[in-house]
């Protein structure tokens, strides 16, 4: 593997807890439950208007899921300057010999202000985030599109995520996959995809470079 396309929430940035908390907001304004972390590892999906559906145990249409993508957001923003990276973060990128680019599915413009408040900017060839103001978006098209923009053969090319669409994303671009538990889906949903897991970012750059390829579709 010469190039490495790192996820964000959840798994260079430890944000579990704030994402939890912005869930529980925006479900509070349509009288939805209060999650814990566990059954938002469990539960969470993409695109998330079906997440949003499975909680509230019925149809959320898209105008209700603008309001609730809306107010999650607002309350994610109130608290995103508390929020660190993953202990090993900087370790693991470290680690990597190859280029290394970031791949995330929040606001573009947003995103790379966070991405320099981390200090990440010199170490990432390309940063890439959400256009547009509504998010929610399953991954495989935005990753096809990063790919091009980097020029890459995704052959060459291992992403590390935590999520199941992370995974799916990969594979359906062509690319290689190491999935980190530590984020915001359930190690047993990971561990299902069939693709290697990692409990630690850098035991996730391990398996990454490892004799041992990562599984390809």
């Amino acid at each position: 593997m010469k190039h490495l396309v790192w996820d964000w929430n959840g798994t260079l940035l430890d944000d579990l807890k704030l994402v939890v908390d912005a869930t529980n907001v925006c479900l509070a304004t349509v009288g939805g439950p209060v999650i814990t972390a566990e059954e938002h590892r469990r539960d969470f999906r993409r695109p998330i208007l079906d997440y949003y559906a499975h909680v509230l145990e019925r149809p959320v249409d898209e105008v209700e899921f603008k309001l609730l993508d809306d107010a999650f957001h607002d309350a994610y923003r109130e608290r995103m300057a508390e929020v660190q990276l993953v202990p090993d973060a900087l370790e693991a990128m470290a680690k990597w010999p190859g280029t290394q680019s970031l791949l995330s599915m929040f606001f573009h413009d947003e995103l790379l202000i966070e991405v320099e408040r981390h200090g990440l900017g010199a170490r990432l060839v390309r940063v890439d985030g959400l256009p547009g103001t509504i998010g929610g978006h399953r991954k495989a098209t935005y990753l096809e599109r990063h790919l091009k923009a980097l020029e890459l053969n995704p052959a060459d090319v291992v992403m590390i995520g935590d999520s199941v669409d992370d995974g799916d994303a990969a594979l359906a671009n062509g690319c290689t996959a190491v999935l980190y538990a530590g984020g915001f889906t359930d190690s047993k949903l990971l561990e299902a995809t069939g693709l290697p897991v990692a409990h630690s970012l850098v035991e996730a750059v391990e398996l990454a470079m490892s004799n041992q390829d990562p599984v390809r579709c």
